[in-house]
């Protein structure tokens, strides 16, 4: 790459820069060493993909991860662009608890948003910072069998059963298509859709296909890029660790709550097939990704056994 030499500032000013940015990598050297070679699973979503700018960033990371012999694996989101397209086309969508109930017309505008139009701007983003990047569904070589996930609420004291429709849970996965860019130079793009026994097509929540993932290739790390900063204890403090024990724990006494609840226990679940730690994060934040692996600061609450 060829060095450019401005003007604009002066020549004092710019060989401050370079010696920061020299004691940046030189500080992110025990962290390349630590993850050489690892999988780490990135479940994409909020505002990471809300501009196009923000993609480009975010692919830019990731293909710098690549490039530094860690083995990332996208999981992606897009609820925002269902709703977009099922109002153009006048379908009706509910959801019960925050799960898109989804009939068989709903359920094949998600897998075209999904599988195509968001699945392909990603690898696409990838593709433009210089990585090479496949685009994936579950239902790609068997990856994940699903079944249909029956949601029970409490009604009047009473427990219910909702049928969610076309709204799957993975209960065989099958890793070894994406095991096959293990130590290659390509990085896997996974848009949530899965197959039934029976060929159905399931919408799976994001974040529980990536968990689903993650445990099944026996990943370093997850991370579940959010849009806020962190788990936070009773005083509103962001938790930079805590084990299983203490999500349990404030999970039962009610401090996490409300939209937490599920990335905690996807995190959980994870954890307990083997993944080594979850970390759920601040995508708002500028390269994230980069700060949580590859320096001592962080960048959202890190999850043990």
């Amino acid at each position: 790459m060829q060095r450019r030499r401005g003007n604009h500032r002066s020549a004092a000013g710019q060989a401050r820069d370079w010696i920061a940015t020299a004691r940046t990598l030189s500080e992110a050297l025990p962290f390349l060493q630590r993850y050489d070679g690892a999988t780490i699973v990135i479940k994409l979503g909020g505002h990471a993909m809300s501009s196009d700018a923000a993609m480009a960033d975010f692919a830019r990371d990731v293909v710098l991860m690549k490039q530094c012999n860690v083995n990332p694996v996208i999981v992606h989101g897009g609820g925002p662009q269902i709703n977009e397209m099922l109002k153009r086309l006048d379908i009706r969508s509910e959801f019960v608890e925050g799960k898109r109930v989804s009939d068989s017309a709903t359920v094949e505008v998600v897998e075209m948003v999904l599988s195509g139009r968001i699945n392909k701007r990603i690898v696409q983003a990838i593709n433009d910072q210089g990585g090479k990047a496949i685009g994936l569904s579950g239902k790609d070589a068997n990856l994940m069998i699903c079944e249909k996930d029956l949601m029970t609420v409490e009604r009047d004291g009473r427990s219910i059963a909702i049928d969610l429709g076309f709204v799957g849970r993975p209960v065989e996965m099958h890793p070894e298509i994406l095991a096959r860019f293990l130590g290659s130079d390509f990085i896997p793009v996974v848009a949530p859709i899965g197959a039934g026994r029976g060929g159905e097509t399931f919408n799976v929540n994001g974040d529980t296909a990536a968990g689903a993932i993650a445990a099944a290739m026996k990943a370093d790390r997850l991370l579940l890029l959010t849009d806020v900063a962190g788990v936070r204890d009773a005083e509103g403090t962001v938790c930079t660790n805590l084990t299983a024990c203490d999500v349990r724990a404030m999970t039962a006494a009610g401090v996490i709550a409300g939209g937490m609840i599920p990335k905690t226990r996807t995190a959980l679940d994870a954890i307990g097939g083997g993944v080594r730690a979850v970390v759920i994060l601040d995508g708002r934040a500028p390269h994230a990704v980069l700060l949580e692996l590859f320096t001592a600061h962080g960048a959202g609450t890190l999850i043990r056994g």
